[in-house]
């Protein structure tokens, strides 16, 4: 049974841990690898440079509208594909285990489920624009 008092404060929670993840993953290909860098992996994967911007994009604000409650179900919908992508395009090759030499996919598959059970929970607590389903 679900407690209906605290459930909107724990998906809160759970909108914010993938907001960090989100955001995280961004500052590593713009601080880290810098943009440049993750245009020339991206390239070497196959995907044209460009895909390395909209990914940043994407991350950026996904993170941004999970943080404050911005349509966080559409957001979260939409940053599922990216993950697809990641597991398809970055970590499938690698087996499945993240400990794998170049990462498995076990944790995006993990991350795209987590994006899954917010789109299929609500919104939650703290949402300033609701999603429209």
């Amino acid at each position: 049974m679900i407690d209906l008092s605290t459930a909107p404060y724990a998906i809160l929670i759970l909108r914010l841990a993938l907001a960090v993840l989100f955001f995280a993953h961004a500052g590593l290909k713009l601080f880290v690898f810098k943009p440049a860098g993750t245009v020339g992996y991206f390239q070497s994967l196959g995907l044209p440079g460009w895909f390395a911007y909209l990914t940043i994009a994407a991350e950026i604000l996904g993170a941004l509208a999970l943080t404050f409650g911005i349509v966080p179900r559409l957001a979260a919908l939409a940053l599922i594909p990216l993950m697809l992508g990641t597991i398809i395009k970055v970590h499938g090759p690698a087996g499945f285990w993240f400990t794998n030499p170049n990462g498995g996919w076990e944790y995006p598959a993990f991350w795209t489920i987590a994006l899954l059970v917010l789109v299929l929970l609500g919104d939650g607590a703290g949402t300033l624009v609701a999603s429209p389903f």
